[in-house]
This record gives C-alpha cells, structure tokens and sequence, in this order.
C-alpha cells in the first residue's frame, strides 16, 4: 500500500496572531483598503457570500455603502438575478445617464405596472420623438381615483411647471438649485429638450452620507454575480455585464475541475473586459491553474463553511487557514488577489485570515441573520431568527426547483445533500455586524504593528495552540451576566 508524505493543516482556531511592537496610537490610524481582484479596490476587505439566504440587492447596497462588495446568488432565474443588479447600479448615481421613461399617452394602469417592475416611484414622460413632457411622481398619482384608464399626459406635472436643468451642470449647483426651488428630481436636457440624465436629491444624500463607498467610475455601487459552469453560464454573463456588474464569480463547490476551468476559460474570451473571480480551491497547484486560464482573482474555501458538510459526507477538504495560506503563496507570485470564503466565526478569524495572506474575506453566516439578508425574521421559542442554508443543501435545492432555476437531476434519490438548513439568530441591521468586524481587525492590525493590510501580510507571525490554549482564549472561570 502506498505510504502518502501527509501534510499537515491548520484551521483559524488552531493559531493566534503573535503581538508585536507598534507605534499605532488609534484605530483610526489603520487602513483596511484592499483589493477584491486585479483591478477593484475596496475600502474594507468584506464579501457577502453568494448564498440566497444571504446576498440579493438590500445585502449588496448596504455592503457597497459600507466600502465592501455583495456577490447576488444565481439560484433564480437570469431575468431575477438581473433585476438585483439593477437595483443595486440605479439606487445610487451621481448622473443618472439613462432614466426610466414613459411615452405621455400610456395609461396610468400601465404606468404604476412599470413603477412597480423597476422599483421606482416616479418617470419622466416623453414625447412619441423623445422629448421631455412632464414628470410622474407618486403626488401625482394621489389625484386618480378608479379611473386608472386615464392617459398619464392628464395628470402627470407638465414641461412648463418643471425646473431643468443643462447636462453640464456640476453636482453641487445641481443640489443648490433643487434646494432653492424644493424639488427631489432634476432632469438633465439638451438644447432641443431630449433627455441627457436625472439628478436627484436622494443620490446626493447617500453620497454624502456614504463618502467611503465601493463606486464605479459613474459613480454607482459596485456589485457582483455568481454564475454556474452549466449551459446557462455564458447567457447569464452576458446578461449580467450588459446590467452592470462590477465582476463575475464562478459558483463552484469543486473549482480545481475542467468544468470551472473550461468555464473560466469561455468567459474571459467572449467578454475579455470582464473582472472574474474562481474558485472553490484549497492547493497551490488549484489557483495556480485557475491563474493561468484567466482568474482575476481566486476564492479558497472547501468545506469550512457553517453550513456545509462537504467534508463529512465526501470526505475531502482541506483546513481554512492553511488553505489560504498555501493558495496565497502561489497567487501572490502572479499578483492575483485571494478571498478567503467560509469559517470566520469572529473577527479575530477575520484578522487571522487576512494575516494569512487573503485580500478579502466572504461572509455568510454572520450576515445572514440580519435585516438585509433575503427573508423575513422567524419566531422560535420567543425569539427571533432567520434561516440560513448551505447551496448544495436539501432545501436549496427544493428551492431552486420553486424558482424555475434548477440545474440538477430531479431525482431525489439521486441528490446527495453536501449542505445543511438550520437557523441564526436575527441582529438588526448588518452595519452592527460590519462595524464589529471592522473594529476586530482593526485592533488585530496594531497588535501586529500593521497599518495597511499588506504589512499585515508582511509582518504577522503565527503561534499554533493547543485546544486548552484556544479554552483559555475564551472567557472562564466565571458566570457570565
């Protein structure tokens, strides 16, 4: 029988960070910029997991705004996944290059149908040859009772009653001149009054409010899309860049696979331009090979995750840390972030995983109780959760079916669950969460004397423990209040 060279693997609780020396009066004097891939830079090193009971728009806008990225799972329907990109790219611009529109002679019925489809509440209203006419808003439409069979044209606010304005006014004379005349929407027209763009007051706000976040070169929130290595995988790109987004995860359990290769291989020739993030891998010589068919940045993590029982039921895996550890050390030779995906318990995991060599880190669980995580708060013995479940779990893939998205067999008999369904506590909004995240790494950084996350990189050393020094890192010998 053959005799295997064993190696030997070490997962986030089996090591703490060594403190050293630092000059690093406050907090605020460390920087947690990063980069997600090659080319998108990140004010702070969080992912949300590309899971449906964690990321659609609400989980990715709050993530954005906070200087981190969402990834929107793919396990709906193209149309769907769309629409959530959508939301996240129109719910913030500096200029809006091209507003929703309505001709003036469709019915309100018609008009509140599209509302209603694009998540907004008001249209500007234009002409059968494109021209500006009026403006719909929600005041608007207090004025029709039962009669929504009227044309929009009677009762929307007219071209004559609305302030404009010329598409090269700046942004701070364009928040000037809404203030003064109390408006909330600014069209921007040309000479001949065809429609350059949309300002409004609700985007300057959130600019102001959110000076740190994760923006493209028009201003929008960045957002990313998983897609599959299945027939839909290249429709399904397609769709999402024409949307928008930002970058591309291939959603693979298994991405050291000819099927995640080939996949990645097909994505960066059709859409060359396209920021695409690969994985799962846990070996150098995994990211190695998805660094050479294209990956613009590698994701490494198999089995660590709370949901996923991946290494129970095959049998194979590889311990988070040295995981990361390993695929870091290759990808670095070729200048390719890594994402550390699953086991980050606390933020000291956090800390620990970057320290390791990841760029960024992907949460699941510990955003996925929280109000911006898809679903609705449950009530178990008086208290409140949410739901959370791992990908290949039954009841993902039961879900699937219900939203006409399912890639698998439909043999029961022939599925074999790699994920479980089970419940997190319900924690408010994820800002909380990300603020105790942020804060932990943080103070981990100036224990190590790190300012920026590469000398983190650079400067950490690792002390392996045993399991009675990871129960001494805990509180003991006391009753906690």
């Amino acid at each position: 029988m053959k005799r295997d060279k064993m190696e030997f693997g070490l997962s986030y609780d089996d090591v703490l960070l060594v403190p050293k020396r630092s000059n690093i009066e406050s907090r605020r004097d460390v920087s947690t910029e990063t980069l997600l891939t090659k080319k998108i830079k990140l004010k702070i090193p969080l992912v949300s997991a590309n899971m449906d009971t964690v990321t659609e728009s609400g989980m990715a806008i709050a993530l954005a705004e906070a200087g981190g990225i969402g990834i929107i799972h793919r396990f709906n329907t193209i149309f769907d996944q769309t629409r959530e990109v959508l939301k996240v790219k129109r719910y913030r611009n500096a200029i809006i290059k091209n507003p929703y529109t309505i001709k003036y002679n469709i019915s309100v019925k018609e008009a509140v149908r599209f509302m209603e489809d694009k998540n907004v509440k008001s249209l500007l209203v234009v002409s059968d040859d494109n021209k500006l006419t009026g403006v719909l808003t929600g005041r608007d439409m207090k004025i029709v009772k039962n009669n929504f069979s009227m044309p929009v044209s009677e009762i929307m606010t007219p071209r004559e009653k609305l302030i404009v304005a010329s598409p090269e006014i700046r942004i701070e004379e364009a928040d000037s001149l809404m203030l003064m005349n109390r408006i909330e929407k600014l069209p921007l027209i040309n000479s001949d009054w065809t429609i350059a763009g949309l300002i409004t007051r609700k985007d300057i706000e959130r600019q102001t409010s959110n000076p740190h976040s994760s923006i493209d070169s028009k201003g929008r929130l960045l957002v990313g899309a998983a897609i599959g290595v299945k027939d839909d995988a290249i429709p399904r790109a397609r769709d999402l860049l024409e949307a928008g987004v930002d970058v591309l995860v291939i959603d693979i359990a298994h991405g050291h696979s000819e099927l995640a290769i080939n996949t990645l291989k097909r994505i960066k020739k059709q859409f060359p331009n396209a920021q695409v993030i690969a994985g799962n891998v846990c070996t150098a010589e995994g990211a190695r090979e998805l660094i050479q068919a294209g990956a613009d940045a590698i994701k490494v993590g198999v089995g660590p995750g709370a949901n996923c029982t991946t290494r129970i039921v095959t049998g194979a895996g590889y311990p988070q840390l040295s995981a990361v550890m390993n695929c870091s050390e290759e990808a670095n030779k070729s200048g390719i972030p890594v994402i550390a995906d699953g086991g980050i318990k606390n933020s000291g995991d956090l800390t620990k995983a970057i320290g390791a060599g990841a760029s960024t880190v992907m949460i699941g669980r510990m955003f996925a109780g929280t109000d911006q995580s898809p679903g609705i708060p449950i009530v178990k013995n008086g208290k409140k959760f949410k739901v959370i479940r791992g990908m290949a779990s039954f009841g993902a893939k039961l879900g699937r079916e219900a939203k006409g998205n399912n890639e698998d067999n439909k043999n029961y008999l022939d599925f074999v669950p790699e994920g479980v369904e089970g419940l997190v506590p319900f924690i408010g909004n994820v800002s909380e969460i990300i603020h105790q995240l942020l804060g932990g790494l943080k103070s981990g950084m100036s224990y190590c004397g790190a300012r920026t996350i590469s000398q983190l990189k650079g400067k950490r050393n690792f002390v392996r423990i045993t399991p009675a020094g990871m129960k001494e890192s805990h509180p003991h010998d006391i009753h906690e209040m």
